[in-house]
């Protein structure tokens, strides 16, 4: 029996993983689970899995748990550090972390140092913290198996294969609901086109940033971490039917692929088994009625943000860390309708431009250059409203 802690378990991730570990109860326990705001759908899904804690990180909904989950027994705790406290409990065994964005780099590096299986669905802690993340996983001993559908397919791939025959990874990307799109048809675009995604169900942010391919680019900087693979060794590559979910390229000139329906409850469960796999509820490909496949080379000139995130992973430093804290304001203020979609990629470059690279930061630097580039994004953001 394996003992779980989901951390954003309010999200689309936490959420499926729930559903997941509720089919295999013979074989995995919930034992806490945290979520950022959201306090209704928390103490909801803590009323059905009756975990030993829940934490909410907006420690101004701790009340509002508290009396929600009265009687209960549950323990409850607050405030972003309590999203640590969970990571690193001596009483998980597999640490989920699906927070969204930033915040889960502190937790990842909680449980990275605690020595757990870390079932990864939050790639910003790996763009913004790789050079510490990294470092932790192997000084604490601790398993790092990824949840994107995209890196778990890529180290399905590598398992019991030899690193240095790998010639090039390939990332797949839909596209999103605006593939073969023109700038002036980009310009009238809502946020509630951008969410409307042809294959996945995703939540607001990651659902805008498969529109912007930005999600693409955050995952070839997590590729870099995750497998130790250069940049000049990633490439991107459109495949619109979402089933081929990655590929592997070795040096003989052989490749291979993980194929499978566009749902996340392969990867989930895949990382949450590694390394055994067991019987699923996902749907199964019927090869006989197939789709073609199609692939294509991304635009990166009508859509920049790929190349913005090639260009910071290469810097390196914190610039991926202002890379992404800028995404993440700039995204919050398209869908709160304050800057246009195209203006999304005009603002994370401003902002790159104007930041001086810091070298090997720390936890407390990053989180202060994540909070000014945060600022600068969202003056931006109204200026260019204005």
């Amino acid at each position: 029996m394996k003992r779980v802690a989901i951390l954003g378990s309010t999200g689309s991730i936490g959420r499926q993983a729930i559903g997941v570990i509720t089919a295999n109860r013979h074989m995995f326990q919930i034992i806490s689970l945290a979520a950022g705001s959201d306090v209704q759908a928390l103490a909801a899904q803590a009323r059905a899995v009756r975990p030993q804690r829940v934490a909410v990180a907006d420690a101004a909904g701790y009340s509002r748990l508290k009396a929600e989950l009265s009687g209960t027994g549950i323990e409850l705790l607050a405030g972003e550090e309590s999203l640590c406290q969970l990571a690193g409990d001596v009483d998980s065994d597999i640490v989920l972390n699906a927070v969204v964005g930033f915040p889960g780099l502190a937790p990842a590096l909680a449980a990275a140092s605690a020595g757990k299986t870390i079932a990864l669905a939050n790639k910003e802690s790996l763009v913004a913290g790789g050079h510490l993340i990294m470092p932790a996983v192997k000084a604490g001993g601790a398993v790092l198996v990824p949840v994107d559908s995209e890196h778990s397919a890529i180290f399905q791939c590598l398992h019991g294969q030899d690193r240095e025959a790998v010639a090039k990874l390939i990332l797949t990307a839909s596209g999103g609901p605006f593939y073969g799109f023109g700038r002036e048809e980009l310009e009238r675009v809502t946020a509630g086109d951008a969410l409307k995604h042809p294959n996945w169900s995703m939540g607001p942010k990651i659902s805008v940033d498969s529109a912007t391919l930005m999600n693409k680019g955050l995952e070839v900087i997590e590729a870099h971490w995750l497998f130790g693979v250069s940049y000049e060794k990633i490439e991107v590559i459109i495949h619109r039917e979402s089933i081929i979910h990655s590929m592997v390229e070795f040096v003989d000139g052989s490749t291979l692929a993980q194929l499978g329906a566009p749902d996340m409850k392969v990867p989930i469960q895949y990382a949450l088994t590694f390394p055994e796999r067991r019987p699923g509820q996902a749907p199964r490909l019927s090869w006989r009625e197939l789709p073609p496949l199609h692939f294509d080379a991304p635009d990166t000139a009508t859509f920049p943000c790929l190349g913005l995130a090639f260009l910071a992973g290469r810097a390196g430093g914190s610039l991926p860390a202002v890379l992404n804290a800028a995404n993440e304001a700039a995204v919050a203020a398209f869908l709160a309708g304050r800057c246009s979609f195209l203006d999304i990629p005009r603002i994370i470059e401003e902002v790159m431009n104007k930041h001086n690279i810091v070298w090997n930061p720390s936890l407390a630097e990053l989180t202060a250059i994540d909070r000014e580039a945060r600022l600068q994004a969202l003056q931006s953001a109204w200026i260019m409203k204005g």
